[in-house]
């Protein structure tokens, strides 16, 4: 409660966002010391709902270990509940910070849809935050969540969402209909990167119809898919050229500053080969960067993308891979390097299990800072070869 209450005190001046982000550092710092959901609650997500604006002190406005009764069961609870005029507007159900939410089922968030009024859930570890609305059918909470932030790996867009669930400004209707464009934004942009990943028999044949007047057979459609594959990736790759390019010409030096800037972070996009560096990739490189910052200064570990992987290097240097990933199939793998440079690949399902993996990421670093003479210059040359692939 001290801690809580320090915590407030010294971010009471900060806006918002700023508030999220300290919360967030604090969270990596935390996290090894916490091992079951009270200390979940206590050391995250409290501090989460005060930032909103709610005084988890005060029982008139949050209320702990909510009792509802539903149907049969007498005696539900949720883990908490924000009031407004005596009725609950947001249930939070909370799991412990080692959970994974993957495997975890909303299960009385979504009894408590049918018995109340309450349009918003969240099921949260701390560290990931779903928040849950009934938009397809009323007082049925959806099997998806219109809303996910991970605490790891902070987006200002998505806190800027955030904001509306705050004790200042929240609003049931506002809320509603921000929702349902999140909600199927969020799928269709799924969508969109599966399909640019690996193109889908339908997703390919559409584009058959539209610019091919033969007949449609496996074969054809086979030969399209690679097609479509290519035409898609440089499609977005020059999008993201021509973003540049105006940006350039319309802020001159200060465009000139923010090429600089994305020369500094050593993200390499390779534009002339058919090569684009996804956004899963770079989302990827940011999560690596984050779990190395506290060893390696950020400005040192680049991203260099290739055809068939996505390598993150230390000093810009493909004689020193931090590790690989390998994300242009529906299975995710990230390969990790021992101290022999011998490559170990292990399947991911999101990118977040990235952290699960923090110590490979930083005991390959030590081995680089720890032999900086002849063992490490003395690379394969198979090796060598292999990330010279373009």
């Amino acid at each position: 409660m001290v801690l809580l209450i320090e915590y407030n005190r010294r971010h009471c001046n900060m806006d918002f966002i700023d508030q999220l982000k300290g919360l967030s550092s604090q969270i990596s710092k935390q996290l090894d010391h916490i091992e079951t959901e009270e200390a979940t609650k206590n050391a995250l997500i409290m501090p989460f709902i005060n930032i909103l604006g709610y005084n988890v002190f005060n029982p008139a406005e949050v209320v702990p270990e909510f009792t509802c009764d539903v149907g049969t069961k007498k005696g539900e609870k949720v883990d908490y509940a924000i009031m407004k005029d005596g009725n609950p507007i947001i249930l939070f159900e909370c799991k412990s910070a080692n959970s994974d939410l993957e495997k975890e089922h909303a299960s009385q968030l979504y009894r408590y849809f049918s018995v109340t009024e309450v349009q918003v859930g969240v099921l949260t570890n701390g560290i990931i935050y779903k928040f849950y609305s009934d938009l397809e059918e009323a007082n049925k909470m959806d099997a998806k969540p219109f809303l996910e932030i991970d605490m790891l790996d902070i987006r200002e867009p998505l806190l800027e969402e955030v904001k509306r669930f705050r004790k200042e400004s929240f609003d049931e209707v506002g809320i509603v209909t921000a929702a349902i464009e999140l909600k199927y934004t969020k799928e269709i942009k799924k969508i969109l990167g599966e399909e640019l990943n690996s193109p889908s028999e339908e997703f390919v044949k559409f584009f058959i119809k539209q610019v091919y007047s033969g007949r449609m057979t496996k074969r054809v459609t086979e030969d399209f898919k690679d097609i479509t594959h290519r035409a898609f990736k440089q499609f977005v790759n020059e999008k993201i050229s021509d973003r540049l390019k105006s940006a350039l010409e319309q802020e001159g030096d200060n465009g000139s500053q923010e090429a600089a800037t994305l020369e500094g972070e050593n993200l390499e996009v390779e534009k002339d080969d058919g090569i684009v560096t996804t956004e899963e990739e770079i989302e990827g490189y940011h999560i690596v960067r984050a779990i190395l910052h506290e060893i390696a200064d950020p400005e040192r570990i680049a991203l260099k993308d290739r055809r068939r992987y996505c390598n993150v290097l230390l000093d810009n240097n493909s004689r020193k891979p931090i590790c690989r990933f390998y994300f242009d199939s529906k299975q995710k793998y990230v390969g990790f390097f021992d101290e022999n440079k011998a490559e170990e690949k292990l399947p991911i399902d999101r990118l977040s299990d990235i952290y699960k993996y923090a110590e490979k990421l930083r005991a390959t670093i030590g081995y680089y800072e720890r032999n900086t003479s002849s063992k490490f210059r003395a690379v394969p040359e198979d090796f060598v070869f292999l990330d010279a692939e373009k």
